[in-house]
């Protein structure tokens, strides 16, 4: 019966003759599978939002997008959420938990703990890209328009490590996005947010809380299970319901993203992500891409050290 359906359908979208009914089964799949690739190619935009709007798509997937100066590439598209039109831009994924601001620690430093580097690898302020969309929690991801694409909001999703593309929704420990428009104000993207609130040693200070902290809407997740992804020992430091951008701990050192929550205290580095290059105290504990998440390993009290099922998780984040 499966074998009669998709040689109706080849026949239908005019993929082979009823000469070629002897095609195999298999043959037909991917000459239906090409041709829906084929069709994908030719809706392209500058981000997933204008797809849907140009060409009314509510799919979620991997689509095609170009960037102004006419860069080709692929990336996740969101096209439900909260109406949907979220472009995937960025993934941050500990590859090494053990590994302080070493190889694949992209989005802190992946050079060592070093004060002639105080703002690292400058990841999330510069034009470097890599990975891939579909490998985005398998690996560190970032794509052209993480620094062209004019936004206003972000969405975040928390997804477990090696998951695939289609699902991550459901599967996502926490999911959230921000309604203010707030990129208005710093350029548009994040890459332009950081550019102007560097991730680099000795910019800010922490005087009972710092950094940007913009209002959420939970999508997956609430206040309440937001702050149980983080060490009983902190919850008292921070305020759920918002994501907070560039801050600082007590000895200068900066962190890019606090997920969820908005701190109150001067110890980001246990409920924080990314960072510069050099940490005046603690090195082996707070350099790497998620800071101090574990810091059980080498020693420390576990109150202090986040969910595992938050550091076995890669952040996601969409610009609309």
């Amino acid at each position: 019966m499966l074998r009669e359906t998709v040689l109706l359908s080849c026949l239908a979208l005019g993929l082979c003759a009823a000469a070629d009914c002897n095609t195999t089964t298999h043959d037909l799949h991917k000459n239906l599978n090409l041709k829906r690739h084929h069709a994908k190619m030719r809706i392209i935009g500058q981000s997933c939002k204008e797809i849907k709007d140009t060409y009314n798509v509510d799919e979620d997937g991997i689509y095609y997008l170009i960037t102004e100066s006419g860069v080709v590439y692929q990336t996740f598209c969101d096209m439900t959420t909260a109406g949907g039109g979220w472009t995937l831009v960025a993934s941050v994924h500990e590859n090494d938990i053990l590994g302080k601001c070493t190889r694949g620690d992209r989005w802190s430093s992946q050079n060592g703990d070093d004060p002639s580097k105080p703002e690292g690898d400058k990841t999330w302020a510069n034009r470097v890209i890599f990975g891939t969309a579909e490998g985005a929690t398998d690996d560190d991801y970032k794509n052209p328009g993480y620094y062209d694409i004019k936004a206003k909001d972000v969405s975040i999703w928390h997804v477990p490590n090696n998951e695939e593309p289609g699902l991550w929704s459901n599967s996502s420990i926490l999911r959230y996005h921000t309604d203010t428009h707030f990129l208005d104000k710093y350029g548009g993207n994040l890459y332009h947010l950081f550019k102007l609130h560097p991730v680099k040693y000795g910019m800010g200070e922490c005087k009972g809380g710092s950094g940007i902290p913009i209002p959420v809407i939970y999508d997956e997740g609430d206040k309440e299970s937001t702050s149980e992804l983080y060490g009983s020992a902190v919850r008292d430091e921070f305020e759920p319901g918002f994501v907070t951008f560039s801050v600082f701990n007590s000895d200068k050192a900066p962190m890019a993203i606090c997920s969820g929550i908005k701190p109150t205290g001067c110890q980001p580095q246990y409920y924080c992500i990314g960072g510069g290059g050099y940490y005046p105290t603690g090195t082996l504990v707070l350099c790497g891409d998620f800071n101090a998440f574990d810091w059980t390993i080498f020693g420390g009290a576990g109150q202090h050290k986040a969910a595992q099922k938050m550091i076995d998780a890669s952040m996601l984040l969409f610009y609309r």
